[in-house]
């Protein structure tokens, strides 16, 4: 069903997600909704086909219907005022999604959400940030409620940008990075593709404790989480 979703616009894609039962939740059709998916990929006229497009440099920007599973799946952590990291960014758009499910103009907590997102190569950096001031996020980047950064994702982010509430990852990773797990808040929840031939999406829940536990969600076939030489 997944992937039937293609629609003519932004708005009868994510309907068709809606109809077939991916997209559940009323915030997340609205934060979808203010994102215009032909803002983050290379050819406009296919950006609402429900499929992985590619976006230059070994990357692709996945299916809308992965991006709606994961923020279905992180919803509960993306709260006013959460800080949110995607590694992979790649054109931008699901950093956009989730700066608009963290915030809430009637909500003062909004004022502390950050969303960070990490892209080992940095054209792609350059052009994710070109896209969201596209989208009328210029805003948030000059104000570092979104912040767009090169670096290896398998890392994490700076130390001073989390501990994270909601952590994605858009490539797959052969074995779980440790150091994403370690920045993750307490709670906290990440969204991540695991495995080399066979992949599976791994829902990694981090309780107030710091107990961690591992869900399998999907079977998926994810371009691998690697370095700037091995992909280009």
């Amino acid at each position: 069903m997944a992937w039937r979703c293609t629609g003519s616009t932004n708005a009868e894609l994510i309907q068709n997600m809606a109809k077939a039962g991916i997209i559940t939740s009323d915030r997340v059709i609205a934060a979808m909704s203010k994102v215009n998916r032909s803002h983050y990929v290379r050819h406009p006229r296919t950006a609402y086909e429900d499929s992985p497009q590619p976006i230059g440099h070994g990357a692709t920007i996945s299916a809308p219907h992965m991006h709606a599973h994961a923020a279905e799946d992180l919803l509960p952590f993306l709260k006013p005022g959460a800080r949110v990291l995607d590694v992979g960014s790649g054109s931008g758009y699901l950093a956009a999604v989730f700066y608009h499910l963290i915030q809430d103009p009637a909500d003062p907590k909004s004022a502390d959400g950050k969303v960070v997102g990490i892209e080992h190569i940095p054209e792609l950096v350059e052009w994710s940030v070109e896209n969201l001031r596209k989208d009328k996020l210029s805003p948030a980047l000059d104000e570092g409620k979104i912040k767009m950064i090169a670096g290896d994702g398998r890392k994490g982010s700076s130390p001073e940008d989390g501990p994270f509430d909601a952590i994605h990852v858009g490539a797959a990773a052969p074995t779980m990075p440790a150091a994403l797990i370690e920045q993750l808040a307490r709670p906290g929840r990440m969204f991540i593709p695991v495995g080399t031939h066979a992949q599976q999406i791994l829902q990694v829940d981090k309780d107030e404790s710091g107990n961690v536990t591992e869900t399998p969600l999907l079977d998926v076939l994810y371009v691998p989480l690697t370095d700037r030489d091995k992909q280009m």
